[in-house]
């Protein structure tokens, strides 16, 4: 089975993908010993995504490790806040991962504004040589002013699903990875690995 690294720490992501990239043996940062902060200074998701790409890549040389990597960089988009928070999605509020406070103010500042909203996933996908592939994926719905379903796992519990008509807090791991930004991009991607 061949092996991809997929470059971030995040459990909620890393068990998407695995969920989702089945065909493949998902290694992840802790697997290959990994422990630094990837500083994301890109002002694009493709940006981002390659800059944790890139870094991963450089790392796995220095080890003699070969091994393709895996990176998204993701974000919600909300149509009445010109698309923010964007690339500073996991950080709008100011601290990084600070899930509640992010949604608090996404809520706060559409008070009485447009609450369509979507979510998307930019995945690259790093080659030893150097060379890369993307695929981006979209889900739509909208901001909703209360929490329902699961709360852990950033604006899911606030974000209403075109698709589902539930929020992704309240839907299961099967209804999410079955029409998520993320799932729409790795279908793309599992068919450059095959």
């Amino acid at each position: 089975m061949k092996k991809i690294v997929f470059a971030s720490n995040n459990e909620h992501k890393i068990k998407e993908v695995k969920e989702i990239l089945n065909n493949v043996e998902i290694l992840t940062l802790k697997d290959i010993g990994y422990n630094e902060e990837i500083e994301e200074t890109g002002s694009t998701f493709l940006e981002n995504a390659l800059i944790k790409a890139s870094s991963i890549s450089k790392f796995l040389k220095s080890k003699n490790l070969n091994y393709d990597v895996l990176a998204d960089d993701s974000g919600l988009c909300c149509e009445g806040l010109n698309l923010e928070p964007g690339i500073y999605s996991a950080r709008y509020s100011g601290v990084h991962g600070y899930t509640q406070a992010n949604r608090d103010k996404v809520i706060a500042n559409l008070k009485g504004k447009d609450k369509k909203a979507y979510f998307v996933s930019l995945i690259v996908l790093y080659h030893i040589d150097g060379t890369y592939d993307y695929r981006e994926g979209k889900t739509y719905g909208k901001i909703i002013d209360e929490e329902r379903g699961n709360t852990s796992f950033g604006y899911d519990c606030i974000f209403l699903s075109d698709d589902l008509g539930k929020t992704f807090g309240e839907a299961t791991n099967i209804e999410k990875n079955s029409v998520s930004h993320r799932f729409r991009a790795l279908n793309q991607i599992k068919k450059i690995i095959e």
